[in-house]
């Protein structure tokens, strides 16, 4: 295969579930109405930054056929994705009380005000180190910053396994393309 086809599929493999994720934060946030603490909110500025580099790589691998372009933008998602996967891994950590976080952290969002109160209430209001909520709703389940560590590694994974396709020519070994 192609080492361009192998970026464009990384590409889009890479930007479909990152848009997925802050997809699914947005939607938990907006129509679950679980309010961002702030280690919540840092989390999401990778994706918001690593959403266009994804972008634009696939742009560069299946649309202008710009390998080279394409491999650095790959690598970029790489480490923006790495950095994710690393904050993810941080806060899940600071939910199940291995390490100390931030002292600060508590309420990250803010409650739409013109609400009525009954309504405000229904928000539930996280600190950073209590998982709200839990997938698979066990004990054991990984949370939304859990979860966040477990796609953020496999975005980064595919990335730099994009980034790093080698063409292979017939009759020989790998060459990069």
């Amino acid at each position: 295969m192609p080492s361009t086809r192998v970026r464009t599929i990384a590409a889009a493999i890479c930007l479909t579930l990152a848009v997925a994720t802050i997809a699914g934060a947005w939607g938990f946030e907006l129509i679950g109405k679980y309010i961002p603490c702030k280690l919540c909110l840092a989390e999401r500025i990778p994706y918001y930054t690593g959403i266009p580099f994804a972008a634009a790589a696939l742009l560069a691998a299946a649309v202008f056929r710009a390998d080279l372009a394409a491999r650095a933008l790959l690598v970029i998602v790489f480490g923006i994705f790495v950095w994710s996967a690393y904050q993810g891994a941080f806060h899940a950590g600071f939910e199940w009380k291995w390490w100390d976080g931030p002292s600060d952290c508590g309420i990250g969002g803010t409650i739409d005000r013109t609400l009525p109160l009954a309504e405000q209430l229904t928000y539930h209001a996280p600190s950073c180190d209590t998982a709200v909520w839990r997938f698979p709703n066990a004990e054991w389940g990984p949370s939304f910053a859990g979860w966040n560590a477990i796609v953020s590694t496999v975005i980064a994974l595919v990335a730099l396994y994009g980034a790093l396709a080698r063409r292979r020519v017939a009759g020989g070994g790998p060459v990069y393309a």
